[in-house]
């Protein structure tokens, strides 16, 4: 057997109502002064208020950062890392999405460092201490409360990586119930974005290690099993608490052996459009699951009857057709949209994309095929319609 090596966040609370439980979670790593970072549809929907007020009456200062963005740019993380060393925070709480979870690594990380933001874009070059770091995930899909990467867009549109383990957190605390009012779009988004990082963790071509097969696996059953009813009823506390637990497996699994060309296709979607990330995976999976089927048939059998079950049994070039069916049926079936052309991208973007696609270099290293400007044109242009 290969090694690898496998690392993950130390402490996890999976439960409904553990937002009610952070007051301890935060006295218990020390700090009196923290800062939450969130953003303003998060807190005015209520989802940050039984932590703020169960911080206050634990005597615990808060400094709420609500200005997150999505896809978060720089200026935004570096406004709040200031935020953070004005007010002499001791601890960094995160609550809301991917955007939020990230962001509130960066501040964790910079605001007790003097590094600046620029220089610690790649991988391993985060290296000094950080702040206390609690990440509250409000959505199922981007396992960032489990992952040691946080993603930043620059001035320049271009969507650029932090890797280092101190980004893992001290806790995740997961609570199916601040999931329960997600709309069916974001649902099936998010979702569907969770089920990437567990298919392109089992196909990996670096790092692909027993421990994150096996999770990626569980992750997929769980995400798979739940994503149509979590859009059909969202308030199916079952559903929701499978999503959430999938989407943290699956976390675990990617971040461990990295995700590939699916996400190196759709970051210039969310940078160039505005798309949310997960919906701009959801747009190329397809795609790109068809190009790799040369190379990566047998894993995508093996992934089959997961969420097939006809499928086992199969020779692996059925089993693997089945697959890519099966992931199709599931978009379709929790209406997500099948085009770019649905998100305004046209023909006349698509060199752009396939340029900028191209500079995911960390990524497209992962992808059981190598994949070529003209191989990311044509997925693209496979999409558009």
């Amino acid at each position: 057997m290969d090694p690898f090596t496998f690392q993950t966040t130390p402490n996890v609370l999976f439960e409904a109502g553990a937002v009610r439980k952070l007051a301890p979670v935060v006295s218990g790593l020390g700090a009196s002064r923290a800062m939450l970072v969130t953003d303003r549809g998060v807190r005015e929907a209520g989802l940050t208020r039984d932590a703020e007020t169960g911080l206050a009456q634990a005597g615990i200062a808060l400094t709420v950062f609500e200005d997150v963005a999505a896809d978060p740019p720089s200026h935004v993380v570096e406004t709040a890392v200031a935020r953070a060393r004005e007010a002499g925070v001791e601890l960094v709480l995160a609550i809301g999405g991917g955007s939020a979870l990230d962001t509130a690594k960066l501040v964790a990380y910079l605001a007790r460092n003097d590094e600046s933001l620029d220089a610690i874009y790649g991988v391993g070059l985060a290296t000094g201490a950080r702040l206390p770091l609690v990440l509250v995930p409000t959505t199922a899909g981007t396992g960032s409360e489990v992952t040691p990467i946080a993603i930043v867009t620059t001035p320049s549109a271009e969507k650029k990586g932090v890797v280092s383990p101190r980004l893992l957190p001290d806790w995740a605390v997961l609570d199916p119930e601040l999931t329960l009012g997600l709309p069916p779009a974001v649902t099936a988004a998010t979702g569907i974005d969770a089920m990437v990082h567990a298919i392109e963790a089992y196909t990996s071509r670096h790092r692909k290690n027993p421990l994150s097969d096996q999770l990626a696996r569980q992750a997929l059953a769980l995400l798979a099993g739940s994503l149509r009813t979590a859009c059909r009823n969202g308030r199916d506390l079952d559903a929701r608490a499978n999503m959430l637990l999938g989407s943290m497996l699956a976390g675990m699994a990617f971040a461990n052996a990295p995700v590939a060309a699916v996400h190196a296709l759709a970051y210039p979607i969310g940078a160039l459009f505005h798309v949310p990330h997960g919906l701009s995976n959801a747009l190329v999976l397809t795609g790109v699951v068809r190009f790799n089927l040369p190379q990566a048939q047998s894993l995508y059998a093996e992934l089959a009857p997961i969420l097939d079950p006809a499928a086992a049994g199969l020779a692996p070039d059925e089993a693997a057709t089945r697959f890519l069916k099966a992931l199709e049926s599931l978009s379709r079936d929790c209406e997500v949209p099948a085009s770019l052309a649905e998100v305004g991208i046209t023909a006349g973007d698509l060199d752009r994309l396939a340029e900028d696609a191209m500079k995911q270099t960390r990524l497209l290293v992962n992808n059981p095929r190598e994949v070529t400007y003209d191989d990311a044109r044509s997925i693209y242009e496979g999409a558009l319609s």
